[in-house]
C-alpha cells in the first residue's frame, strides 16, 4: 500500500468521524433543543438530504443532470402511503375508494399489506423505473441537455398520469398519511414523528456512506472519467452505459426512499408537490449551491435552502420566493463551485501557498548547512 493510499485511508476515516459525530448531535441535541414543529421540519429537510445525495452521484460524479428525480420521489412516497393507507380493519377500504365507486381493493395495491415488501417497493421500483429509463437513453448515448430535457419530459409524464388516477391514487388529492397508525402509534404522534425523525438520520448517514464508497477507488474514478472525457473511456475499452444506468438505478432508489421518509413526515403525499418540474429543479439547486461532488455539500446545500426557505417564508410571506432566488444566484456567481466546494478549494489553496513560500526549517537545505557548519 502507497503513501497515497494510507493518506487517503486515513483522510477517509477522519471524514467518517466527523459524519458519525454530527449525526449523533443531530440525534441527540435537538430533539432536546427544538418544539415538535421544528423538529418535524428538520427531519423533512434531512429526509430531502438523501435525494440530494442521488442527485449529487448522478450530476457531480457522473456528469448527467437530472431534472425528473421527482419520478422516484413520488414512488417511494406513494409506496409508503399505501402501506399506510391499509393500516385497517379487514375487509374496509381507504375512504376515497367510495368516493369512487371501488369496492374492491385493486390489485396493485394488495402487495401493501405487507411492510417488509414496502420497504423492498420503496427501494426497488424507484431503483428499477429509473434502471429501465436510463438504459432507454443511455444506450442511444443522449447525454447533455438532451438527457435533462428527456428526464423533465418523462416527470411531466408521471405528472399527468398519477393526477388522472382517481379511482387507484385518489387523483389529485394525493394519499393523506397523518391519520393512519403504524406500529401501535398514529403516524402523526409525536412518538411516531420522533422515531421516523432518527430513522432518517440513520438512513441519511448510510446513504452517504454508500455514496462515499462508490465515488472512491477505481469504480468513482471512472465516474469522473465518464464525467470529464465519455469518448476517451469508449477507447479505453470500457462501455459508459452500464455504470451510468447503475448509478441512476442507485440515485433513484435514494430517492425513493426520501420521498417515503418525507411523506410520513408531512402527512400526505399529492403529485403537485411531489411530481411538480419546480420541485425536481430545487433538488438541483441544493445541489448546486452546497457544492457538486462533495457528497457533504449536497447535504449542506439542502439544509442551508431549505431551513432558509422555511425562515423567510415565515417573516417575509409575500417575497420570501425572491430571496431564494437571491441567494442562489449570489452562490452560484460568487462560488461557481459551491460552499463546500469553494471551501475545499481555498483549503487547497491556502496549503499549496503555504507549503511553498513558508518551508519548514527542517527541510531547507540551506539552513540545514549552516548548522552543520556551526557545529563543526
Amino acid at each position: 500500500m502507497g503513501l497515497q493510499d494510507i493518506r487517503k485511508r486515513k483522510k477517509l476515516l477522519i471524514e467518517g468521524q466527523i459524519v458519525l459525530g454530527i449525526a449523533l448531535i443531530f440525534a441527540i441535541a435537538m430533539p432536546l433543543l427544538l418544539p415538535a414543529f421544528r423538529l418535524k421540519i428538520l427531519g423533512r429537510i434531512l429526509s430531502l438530504a438523501i435525494a440530494a445525495l442521488g442527485i449529487d452521484l448522478i450530476w457531480g460524479y457522473t456528469g448527467l443532470l437530472s431534472l425528473g428525480h421527482g419520478i422516484f420521489f413520488a414512488l417511494g412516497g406513494y409506496a409508503f402511503a399505501m402501506y399506510l393507507n391499509l393500516q385497517l380493519p379487514p375487509g374496509q377500504l381507504p375512504d376515497f375508494f367510495s368516493l369512487y365507486g371501488v369496492s374492491e381493493l385493486p390489485w396493485i395495491w394488495k402487495p401493501f399489506y405487507s411492510f417488509p415488501l414496502t420497504v423492498i417497493a420503496i427501494i426497488v421500483v424507484p431503483g428499477i423505473i429509473a434502471g429501465l429509463l436510463g438504459y432507454l437513453i443511455f444506450r442511444n448515448r443522449i447525454k447533455g441537455v438532451y438527457f435533462s430535457i428527456l428526464t423533465q419530459a418523462a416527470l411531466l409524464v408521471f405528472f399527468n398520469f398519477f393526477n388522472g388516477q382517481q379511482k387507484l391514487i385518489n387523483g389529485t388529492n394525493g394519499l393523506k398519511t397523518d391519520t393512519q397508525p403504524i406500529f401501535g402509534f398514529l403516524a402523526s404522534s409525536a412518538e411516531a414523528q420522533r422515531g421516523f425523525y432518527l430513522t432518517t438520520i440513520v438512513l441519511l448517514v448510510l446513504a452517504y456512506f454508500l455514496c462515499r464508497w462508490l465515488t472512491t477507488g477505481r469504480f468513482g474514478r471512472l465516474l469522473v472519467a465518464i464525467r470529464d472525457d465519455e469518448v476517451r473511456v469508449r477507447f479505453s475499452g470500457y462501455d459508459p452505459t452500464g455504470f451510468k444506468v447503475l448509478v441512476f438505478a442507485i440515485s433513484g432508489a435514494l430517492a425513493g426512499i426520501s420521498g417515503a421518509l418525507y411523506t410520513v413526515q408531512t402527512g400526505i403525499i399529492t403529485p403537485s408537490n411531489a411530481l411538480s418540474v419546480a420541485f425536481s429543479i430545487e433538488m438541483v439547486i441544493w445541489v448546486a449551491v452546497g457544492g457538486r461532488a462533495t457528497l457533504f455539500g449536497a447535504i449542506f446545500g439542502t439544509i442551508l435552502v431549505r431551513w432558509a426557505q422555511t425562515f423567510l417564508s415565515e417573516e417575509f410571506p409575500d417575497v420570501w420566493v425572491f430571496f431564494q432566488g437571491a441567494l442562489f444566484l449570489i452562490v452560484v456567481t460568487v462560488l461557481p463551485e459551491g460552499i463546500v466546494g469553494g471551501i475545499q478549494k481555498l483549503r487547497s489553496r491556502l496549503f499549496r501557498t503555504r507549503l511553498i513560500t513558508y518551508p519548514s526549517i527542517e527541510e531547507d537545505p540551506e539552513i540545514q548547512k549552516e548548522r552543520e557548519e556551526i557545529n563543526s
